[in-house]
């Protein structure tokens, strides 16, 4: 008998599907050469049904009734694997993908490579038939969107929240899309798919960190409402005004990250990261695993081919001190301190912390104490699995940075070549957004998106209270749903018995829709500073609407039809790419047009019925 070893991931990634019953599909491929397996045979005991895998390694059992069930794989040259518990839910594909490894001294298994004994070893293997340890189930975690509806403007005139340029939520999105999966519901959060493209706003006057832009016309998905654009511009950052920064590197390298999409997709991030520094910034490298350790002292940016075999050098191994590696990385810049520099901790990982400071409230805590010191938390989050999405946003966000998910090497070329300035460089902090609503022109309104970054109104103007940060050249945008003034009530309205809703004589007699306030703090301000502007006029159609307006509403849709928004209305994929393909503007990183492609790919994915 030849020696055969396997190892298999399994995850369960829940989808629309057909009928109150569930499916079971996946993908079976080599552990070393990651070939598709095809002809494995995948027998369900409880029904006794067998299938086989496709050309392309592919299977799928359709009609499961809701419950557990035992699956069998078997293949010639590979050892026989049995799952148990796998969990089917009515209207939904759970997807269990299986990677086989088989090291042979006799003949080998078909579509295999044999595997030499180092890549045996890097694996983490014996050449004996043992099972390892297995990734058993999706341990993804992402917080629940509870999608605010429309408020009433008598009774509530003013919407606060703080600005967000993370674009992390799409990115994440689009990575199950790629992989041919619906993602889950709470994956997307809609002011980052808004907020992942640039769009063509107004530089701001000289002196001013920020310029304000406000459009107004109709809904594209609901008949008789209006949509409210507004986008803030923060100012350009040319490379002779740019500070001297001090950043360490903060880079997982636990087991979990021993991954093609984990810690090598790392590796080729942060070479091009480095290869954007100058003589005058400094790079520390801190790693962490089972313990934390500095594997780079402070070098120069000049120094490249220090930084970049420092980097090369990394292996995946270990638990995960992600804990202790935080306070080990703030030491050491700390100790690098650059006065009046860009001070920034970046944080490399897949989320998964499990050793020192474990839980979130104590990270935040530590990291919040740091901030004010002057030393910020940029986080980039890699792979699949694990990943702890809600986590890295909250910590990234108490920080005073930005959170992005790196799904491939274009998009750490986004973040870290196209849009460094944007990513490294703060022009304005604790930035908010207020908008006072004109009851004679609007009945009601909600805000698409920014659930986990509403203020009460009285934050405004509090500076104690931490908001959101604008990085060099970057956008931000923000759309509003709005009930004009006279149109049908959308909820029944409580007659007040001590008090009447009245309008001050001054709102009925002009055209103004809103106001506008924005406060923000300089870099290294401690008071905040406001400034605003007003929306008045009529709505435009949507075809004589900006391109900025177009395309934000084509974004905004799609991601109400992918998170299956109670406000969606007439919402559909075609529309969606109509009015986006109408509004690409120059594109010249491709980003416009690759939103067509996923779009495509989701239209194949959702049910007839939702196509249209």
């Amino acid at each position: 008998m030849p020696q055969i070893l396997f190892a298999f991931i399994l995850s369960s990634v829940l989808a629309l599907s057909a009928g109150t019953n569930g499916q079971i599909s996946g993908r079976i491929t080599d552990w070393i050469s990651g070939n598709e397996l095809p002809g494995v045979e995948i027998r369900i005991d409880q029904i006794g049904v067998l299938e086989k895998t496709d050309r392309h390694g592919k299977y799928l059992f359709k009609n499961l009734a809701p419950g557990r069930y035992t699956l069998h794989f078997s293949e010639k040259g590979y050892q026989n694997k049995t799952l148990k518990d796998v969990l089917v839910i009515a209207d939904s594909v759970t997807t269990v993908d299986v990677r086989l490894v088989a090291v042979s001294t006799g003949q080998q298994p078909k579509f295999h490579k044999m595997a030499t004994t180092a890549e045996v070893a890097r694996a983490g293997e014996l050449l004996i038939p043992v099972e390892p340890v297995p990734i058993d189930w999706n341990t993804e975690e992402y917080e629940k969107i509870n999608e605010s509806g429309y408020f009433d403007v008598l009774d509530k005139p003013l919407s606060t929240f703080a600005a967000d340029v993370d674009a992390a939520s799409y990115a994440n999105a689009r990575r199950f899309i790629l992989q041919d999966q619906l993602p889950y519901k709470d994956v997307v959060r809609s002011e980052e798919f808004i907020n992942y493209f640039d769009y063509d706003y107004q530089q701001p006057e000289a002196g001013q960190p920020l310029s304000i832009n406000l459009e107004y016309g109709e809904c594209p998905w609901n008949s008789g409402h209006r949509l409210v654009h507004i986008g803030l511009q923060s100012k350009l950052l040319k490379k002779q005004d740019q500070k001297p920064s001090n950043l360490v590197f903060l880079l997982d390298v636990s087991g979990s990250m021993d991954d093609p999409k984990k810690l090598p997709l790392l590796k080729q991030a942060f070479r091009l990261l480095t290869e954007q520094l100058s003589s005058q910034d400094k790079v520390s490298i801190v790693v962490y695993a089972g313990n934390a350790g500095l594997v780079l002292p402070a070098t120069p940016g000049s120094a490249k081919t220090v930084i970049l075999d420092a980097l090369e050098r990394l292996q995946a191994g270990g638990s995960t001190a992600g804990g202790e590696g935080i306070q080990l990385a703030y030491r050491v810049a700390r100790d690098n301190f650059i006065n009046k520099g860009n001070n920034r901790v970046i944080l490399a990982t897949d989320g998964d912390f499990n050793v020192g400071i474990s839980s979130t409230s104590e990270l935040t805590r530590f990291i919040e104490a740091r901030r004010d010191e002057g030393i910020f938390l940029t986080i980039l989050g890699f792979g699949m699995g694990n990943y702890k999405d809600h986590r890295l946003q909250e910590l990234a966000d108490r920080g005073n940075g930005h959170h992005a998910y790196i799904d491939n090497i274009l998009e750490a070329r986004k973040v870290l070549v196209n849009e460094i300035t944007a990513t490294l460089y703060t022009i304005a902090r604790d930035v908010k957004i207020q908008v006072e609503f004109n009851p004679a022109q609007v009945q009601s309104y909600r805000l698409i998106g920014y659930e986990n970054r509403r203020l009460e109104d009285k934050d405004f103007k509090d500076d104690t209270k931490d908001a959101g940060e604008i990085g060099a050249g970057h956008t931000v945008t923000a759309l509003y749903e709005i009930i004009p003034a006279g149109a049908a009530a959308t909820d029944n309205t409580t007659d007040l018995k001590y008090q009447d809703r009245v309008l001050k004589p001054g709102s009925v007699n002009n055209n103004e829709i809103l106001t506008v306030k924005i406060r923000y703090k300089e870099p290294e301000g401690g008071s905040s500073k406001e400034f605003s502007d007003v929306l008045s006029g009529q709505p435009k159609i949507v075809r004589q609407s900006s391109e900025n307006f177009r395309f934000s509403a084509a974004v905004a849709e799609f991601a109400m039809i992918l998170r299956d928004s109670e406000f969606k209305g007439s919402s559909n994929l075609k529309q969606v790419k109509e009015l986006a393909g109408s509004a690409m503007g120059t594109d010249p990183f491709g980003y416009r047009a690759e939103f067509l492609t996923l779009v495509d790919r989701v239209t194949l994915l959702m049910k007839p019925s939702q196509e249209d």
